[in-house]
């Protein structure tokens, strides 16, 4: 191997990272037992969530493909951290990256000359990977969502997720910080960055760069609580800085440095993989959220209150989730998402000169889509507890007024540089001047 180069980098106790012209091999000492998993519980650092899944995959939870990944902590840990810069000639990069042990990351300047920056064991944290691939070292398989929770699959549905899109660092002690960082290592443990890859020499003679398509990063104003706003949303480089957005996902020229900003995950934190937007909830914030017995606890007591259709007169109750979310049931409540008002299905009212979903409210004469209402499952993405009162447009998911209206304000990124608000549960593109309405039961009459 031809090394070039042995210019030293920062202070030792800064970054801990040196450039050298040669490199002794190093034995790693095997990390301490990890006792305080001996007969208890691991500790939990938060759970992902993807949006536009209603509890579950459409085809059903199933290993590393899933809508929902808890990330605890390792009985060993399996983090990394940055050691040793080389500067190599780029024909022997793939002679330098032979080594399945060492993982690094690969810049390559031109065709004569690449950056590698070699990575070591951390025994002070863990590491989790996502991305499209299925290979072993992923740990969230994560395909492309599309409106309504159907996953795209099969050769036909072209993904704009890369196979090994984002990984994220736990520390394995309080306070269990996470942090997340772009692209993710391959089978042979390495990132390469190509010449067309976005990558620049920051200001202390380190390297950075960002994926093809970006990973963004949003956290809310306030937290993820009642009281949340939508925040503004960043990209994330490979060595977890935080820069503005790209004009385009794709563009190779990146945005400025935010320097007050940073790569920790907070309680609803999003991040965005150009084809599926995932949550990030904490176990403190998950506290706070609904269970799924205190959800079926609403549904039992919403259809105890035997709200009736105002024009047949039928009672009207929301189905059990178990029963399946494809076919309305016949006493499915439906709903005119321009009003609110909330009726049993019937066929008549039809406004087919505005569309063939246009409906006329038979109470306010108001035309608009007439949809079945499904209540919303997936616990995680719900604000608080509130009751479920509020629909969004026009796909009928069921929340609280609280998960509603944060969602519904909450712009999410769409191709290279759209941004739509979309329901949490379906994926749908939210409509109307508000994207939700607040749902108007007529009680029984006796």
């Amino acid at each position: 191997m031809v090394l070039e180069g042995s210019t030293d980098v920062g202070t030792p106790g800064s970054l801990g990272l040196r450039q050298t012209s040669a490199k002794a091999p190093r034995i790693l000492p095997a990390p301490p037992p990890d006792t305080l998993l001996l007969g208890k519980e691991p500790v939990k650092y938060g759970e992902l969530i993807v949006l536009g899944y209603n509890g579950s995959l459409a085809s059903g939870d199933k290993g590393r493909r899933r809508s929902r990944l808890a990330l605890s902590r390792r009985p060993q840990a399996n983090g990394v951290k940055p050691d040793v810069v080389h500067h190599i000639s780029t024909p022997l990069v793939s002679k330098a990256l032979s080594n399945r042990g060492q993982h690094s990351i690969s810049y390559t300047l031109s065709r004569s000359h690449s950056v590698i920056v070699e990575y070591t064991h951390d025994n002070d944290t863990d590491m989790f990977q996502i991305g499209r691939s299925t290979e072993n070292m992923i740990d969230f398989v994560v395909t492309d969502t599309t409106p309504g929770g159907v996953a795209g699959e099969g050769p036909a549905a072209q993904s704009t997720i890369s196979r090994y899109a984002c990984r994220v660092i736990c520390e394995r002690w309080p306070p269990y910080t996470a942090r997340i960082y772009a692209a993710g290592f391959d089978a042979s443990s390495n990132i390469f960055l190509g010449e067309r890859a976005a990558k620049w020499r920051t200001p202390d003679g380190l390297m950075d760069g960002l994926t093809t398509n970006g990973v963004l990063v949003m956290h809310p104003a306030g937290g993820f609580s009642e009281g949340s706003m939508p925040g503004v949303w960043r990209e994330i480089s490979v060595c977890g800085n935080v820069y503005t957005l790209r004009d385009s996902r794709s563009a190779q020229q990146r945005g400025k440095l935010v320097e007050n900003e940073s790569n920790v995950l907070r309680d609803g934190s999003l991040i965005d993989l150009c084809g599926a937007t995932l949550l990030w909830r904490t176990p403190a914030g998950l506290l706070r959220a609904p269970t799924l017995k205190q959800l079926e606890a609403q549904r039992q007591e919403a259809n105890a209150a035997r709200p009736q259709c105002p024009v047949g007169l039928s009672t009207l109750a929301f189905p059990s989730p178990a029963r399946g979310r494809d076919v309305p049931d016949k006493q499915q409540p439906w709903v005119y998402v321009r009003c609110g008002h909330v009726h049993g299905y019937h066929s008549w009212g039809c406004r087919r000169e505005r569309g063939p979903q246009e409906r006329e409210c038979p109470l306010c004469r108001l035309v608009g889509p007439y949809v079945p209402l499904w209540l919303g499952q997936e616990a995680g993405l719900c604000l608080d507890p509130g009751p479920p009162s509020h629909a969004f447009a026009p796909c009928g998911h069921v929340c609280s007024e609280k998960t509603a209206r944060y969602w519904a304000q909450t712009p999410l990124p769409h191709g290279t540089h759209a941004f739509h608000a979309a329901c949490p549960f379906c994926g749908a593109w939210l409509t109307g001047e508000n994207g939700c309405v607040r749902l108007i039961f007529q009680g029984p009459l006796d």
